[in-house]
């Protein structure tokens, strides 16, 4: 039974252990997929560990995908313009191989899944971290009309616009730079959902939006954002489970060479 896992700190709220399994499942994989807790500093140490053991592939998660990337032996194209990395493929002849299936999961889950336009969109993205570094090469290529970012550090959010403008039209701000700004699509990629809180941006940016997204997820119940977006006009408010499943199941296809079927996994996780 090939192994494989997630190592992040935290790591026991992951879903990864049993989307995985249903995938195994659904394509009938011999497999075996588990959550591993990685101390802050050990995380070299624990994937060296995870390949002595004859371990096939490992997803990272918080706080580690930059880590990853540079401990890879090779990355992807999207990887390497991430710098960040979460999903490692781990090859019998030592080397390991790294890719950023988090931008494809994106898209997946917002034109397949919710059926949304970015071609000509205004996007307007809230936040600067890796997160949002991970997914911006993948929109740009989209053809967007264009991509704000908008971050508490202005400073931030522009050097993202400095990698990554020669793949189209982007700006950046602050988060009080937004006045009068009107987007199609806003994506939440903050962190401030952990917190209970919502990006301190004006309400006056929702109505009339097409969609809001946002990259955290619940379960069960809409998140935060959600919650504030739809209050304050927007026509559509969505949360990132469907991201989680599309991007793992991109992980699965580049270990397993099938694609399995995630709309049934998202009903279940539902």
């Amino acid at each position: 039974m090939d192994r494989y896992a997630v190592m992040g700190n935290p790591i026991a709220h992951s879903l990864s252990p049993l989307i995985h399994s249903q995938f195994a499942e659904q394509t009938k994989q011999d497999m075996a997929y588990e959550a591993i807790l990685v101390p802050t500093d050990g995380f070299e140490s624990a994937v060296n560990v995870f390949i002595t053991s004859g371990g096939k592939g490992l997803n990272i998660t918080v706080p580690f995908k930059e880590q990853a990337w540079q401990l890879a032996s090779d990355c992807s194209d999207r990887a390497q313009r991430a710098q960040a990395v979460n999903t490692l493929t781990l090859h019998e002849n030592g080397r390991i191989q790294g890719d950023n299936t988090d931008g494809t999961g994106l898209l997946r889950d917002l034109i397949q899944n919710h059926e949304l336009t970015l071609k000509n969109r205004r996007i307007l993205i809230l936040g600067a971290g890796g997160a949002v570094r991970g997914v911006l090469a993948p929109l740009l290529a989209e053809s967007p009309a264009e991509i704000r970012i908008a971050n508490r550090t202005p400073e931030r959010a522009q050097q993202l616009v400095e990698a990554f403008q020669e793949l189209g039209a982007l700006s950046a701000c602050g988060f009080d730079g937004l006045d009068g700004y009107q987007a199609d699509i806003i994506i939440n990629g903050t962190s401030a959902g952990l917190s209970g809180e919502v990006p301190p941006i004006s309400e006056s940016l929702f109505p009339g939006t097409e969609a809001a997204y946002d990259m955290m997820y619940n379960q069960n119940e809409p998140t935060d954002f959600q919650c504030w977006a739809e209050a304050c006009g927007a026509k559509l408010s969505l949360d990132g489970l469907g991201m989680l499943v599309e991007q793992a199941a991109e992980a699965f296809y580049l270990w397993r060479g099938v694609r399995p079927n995630t709309q049934t996994v998202i009903q279940s996780l539902r």
